[in-house]
């Protein structure tokens, strides 16, 4: 069976380049979900039946669109080069995750020609292959860069829900595999043999239908957080402790209030409290102000390390009494990788970033006075197991600190929150999103907003934030599903290649003039 491409190359080129466009619309701050299945849809189609060649050259056209309109927040930070950089980077791992789709469409019709099998077992192994390719993009090169997984544009759509039984990577699969199968119904003439819509419409279904997963409520906690709108991003200029000084005044209104921990966003502390002595007295003092431990964050040293750090600090203990490390510090931004490399092609460009931080190790989980906190620094919401973990330790409710100081006015602080918003709903606990800037929300386990600030606001946050126990199917089989949806492609791919090869070294020679097959 010859599978001949939908659409000619001229046309599926700039057709590619705007089903990019399209899937960009669907995340934050347009956020019209819907709009994903549509660039899905477009993607697919035209994927179909092209050479090895033309799907490279078709998957590079969709992600290049994608790609430089969904980061082009990175221009606000360091300019053009960044931008392009790791948009190209996006862009040639994409179109070869690309030649996986079509391999799929070329390879699996010759061994199951069969209907059933066409909108059945051909829209999974698509989908796993779509869900594949994101993956490697979030874990490669590098620590990766998952920021434009198809699952996280539903963060404020009904189907969110489905991400608490299978993660983000089991909906970001279930979307793809709704979508291949509809395009292959239209293929077969559905309207004749109406059943074989029905593997799309039951993906849909489960899609819209599927309610989120039930954690136990265990009370709440009253949670104080602060906006201090100061001068933090790379090129501010400031002076020492200025920083520091915007979230102490955003603080101020809560002192003498009931609370039971105060939250700082990442960089509130622009001095390292571990050999700061005047720093690490102010923050006793700021713990004696609201009576009540905090969570603080600040680039740190230890031996010859610097790690950008959150910190559980409280008047009268040996402090800090807890702290955790970023997991995933930011190529580019927070360390340079084989920086001799990097300095060589662009050294002014790579000379002005000075940080180098160290991946940290130890747990994203804080015990505050028997309440579990669950915690990511920054980027560090985009990374699966950061948020599996601190929910498998024990987190009844989630703080995360972010400094969106660099990206003021652009789109990145609310795909940012988008991810938060999704974390709530796939571990089934609020969430306090707390940023030096802003914007700022806590977000209720249903991923409904309960309070927030407004971005470029000073400002204070006073919350009973709802806790909840139980672990939901995301946190305790997510690694399971994005091996068995996901990573299940390459070794599928793999034995059909090898089948079929099989197959037409056995099949008898054509006769002269006949077609191939």
């Amino acid at each position: 069976m010859h599978v001949r491409p939908l659409l000619p190359l001229w046309l599926a080129l700039p057709v590619a380049v705007a089903g990019g466009a399209v899937l960009d619309l669907a995340y934050p701050d347009v956020g019209i979900w819907p709009l994903a299945f549509v660039g899905v849809a477009v993607s697919l189609v035209t994927l179909i039946g092209r050479s090895l060649w033309g799907s490279v050259a078709v998957g590079a056209a969709f992600a290049a669109s994608f790609t430089l309109i969904h980061i082009v927040w990175i221009t606000r930070y360091l300019g053009p080069i960044p931008w392009f950089g790791l948009a190209g980077v996006e862009t040639v791992l994409s179109a070869a995750g690309a030649v996986l789709i079509t391999l799929s469409y070329r390879w699996l019709p010759r061994l199951l020609p069969g209907a059933w099998a066409r909108v059945i077992v051909l829209p999974a192994l698509v989908a796993a292959a779509w869900t594949a390719r994101e993956q490697f993009l979030g874990s490669w090169p590098y620590t990766g860069f998952p920021w434009g997984r198809l699952g996280m544009s539903q963060a404020a759509s009904p189907l969110a829900e489905l991400a608490s039984w299978v993660g983000v990577s089991g909906l970001t699969f279930a979307m793809t595999f709704v979508v291949a199968a509809a395009i292959e119904a239209v293929r077969l003439r559905v309207w004749r043999r109406l059943p074989l819509a029905i593997p799309a419409v039951t993906g849909a279904l489960v899609l819209l239908l599927v309610p989120q997963f039930p954690t136990t409520d265990a009370g709440t906690m009253r949670v104080g957080a602060v906006q201090g709108n100061g001068p933090s991003g790379y090129f501010d200029r400031r002076e020492a402790y200025d920083v520091y000084r915007a979230q102490l005044e955003a603080s101020r209104p809560l002192f003498g209030q009931d609370i039971d921990v105060l939250l700082w966003p990442e960089g509130g502390v622009d001095a390292d409290p571990l050999g700061n002595d005047s720093i690490a007295a102010a923050l006793d003092q700021l713990s004696l102000d609201v009576d009540a431990p905090l969570i603080v964050n600040a680039a740190t040293e230890r031996g010859d390390h610097v790690y950008n750090s959150s910190m559980l600090w409280q008047a009268g203990a040996e402090n800090p009494l807890d702290i955790h490390d970023k997991a995933n510090p930011v190529p580019m931004g927070e360390y340079v990788p084989d920086r001799w490399f990097f300095e060589a092609i662009v050294p002014d460009l790579i000379g002005l970033i000075q940080r180098e931080y160290t991946p940290g190790s130890n747990p994203p989980f804080f015990d505050v006075n028997g309440v579990g906190v669950g915690l990511a620094i920054c980027f560090d919401v985009i990374y699966d197991d950061v948020i599996w973990d601190g929910a498998q330790d024990g987190a009844e409710v989630y703080m995360f600190q972010t400094n969106n100081a660099d990206f003021r006015g652009t789109d990145e602080n609310l795909q940012q929150l988008g991810f938060a918003r999704m974390r709530a709903i796939e571990t089934g606990r609020a969430v306090v999103n707390i940023s030096t800037v802003g914007t700022s929300q806590v977000i209720a386990p249903d991923g409904t907003v309960i309070d927030g600030l407004a971005a470029d606001t000073a400002g204070h946050l006073l919350v009973d934030v709802p806790l909840r126990t139980g672990l939901t199917p995301a946190v305790i089989i997510g690694p399971a599903v994005r091996w068995i949806l996901g990573w299940s492609a390459l070794p599928a791919l793999l034995v059909l290649g090898l089948l079929v090869r099989r197959r037409t070294k056995a099949a008898p020679p054509a006769k002269d003039g006949a077609a191939e097959v």
